[in-house]
This record gives structure tokens, C-alpha cells and sequence, in this order.
């Protein structure tokens, strides 16, 4: 499994942006997908944006389509997303994973986020709040 380390959250009011990092410390991770999950208190986890390895492929969730980008820079083995026009329901606690498994983006999205607490690192925490 690939170790990565989420930073960029923070207090953010509604309609503001804020701009997450993931980073691979440990080797170069341009042949994996990479994912933004987030879970909520009290609710289930979602694949927020999932981007393919090999074109930078990607897929949202219709709650962030039009709202959120991901991107990568293979160069600093970071994946990004930036959140723009942010909704107090996309506070959150924002995680990212990689794999190399599924076949599409989408799937990865779909799939992942079904992965136990333990597969999760300790993510970045995004609170909308006026």
C-alpha cells in the first residue's frame, strides 16, 4: 500500500475555496490512481474525485461535479484538489489512497470507499461554517 499524507483543510466560509494536497513520500506514484474520499460525522464514506494514473483520467461524484478539481503533477508526486463555491455539507474529514487495481476511475470512486477504517490514513479535516 502506498503511503500518502493529506494537508490543506481548514475553516473555510460558504461560497470560499480551499485547496488539498496528497502527497507520496515514498516512491514515484505516477502509474496509480489517486482518490479523494471524505466521510462526515455520522455518515458513510464517499469518493469524492478519483484520477487515472496513466492519462489523468478522472471522475466526481455528482455532489462536488462543477465544484471541485483534481489534478497531479507526477514531477512532486502530488495529487490536488481544488474545492471552489463550498457547502457547509462538504465539511468533512477529506482522505486520499491510491491503487492500481480497478479499471476505471470510476469504479475506484465506487469501490474504495467501502475500505475498512484501518486502510485510511489520518486524512485533512475541511469545516464550512459562516
Amino acid at each position: 500500500q502506498v503511503q500518502l499524507v493529506e494537508s490543506g483543510g481548514g475553516l473555510v466560509q460558504p461560497g470560499g475555496s480551499l485547496k488539498l494536497s496528497c502527497v507520496n513520500s515514498q516512491f514515484p506514484s505516477d502509474g496509480y490512481a489517486i482518490g479523494w474520499f471524505r466521510q462526515a460525522p455520522g455518515k458513510e464514506r464517499e469518493g469524492v474525485s478519483c484520477i487515472s494514473g496513466s492519462d489523468s483520467t478522472t471522475f466526481y461524484s455528482d455532489s462536488v461535479k462543477g465544484r471541485f478539481t483534481i489534478s497531479r503533477d507526477n514531477a512532486k508526486n502530488t495529487v490536488y484538489l481544488q474545492m471552489n463555491s463550498l457547502k457547509p455539507e462538504d465539511t468533512a474529514v477529506y482522505y486520499c489512497a491510491s491503487a492500481a487495481a480497478f479499471s476505471t476511475v470510476q469504479a475506484m470512486c465506487n469501490i474504495l470507499r467501502w475500505a475498512p477504517d484501518n486502510y485510511w490514513g489520518q486524512g485533512t479535516q475541511v469545516t464550512v461554517s459562516s
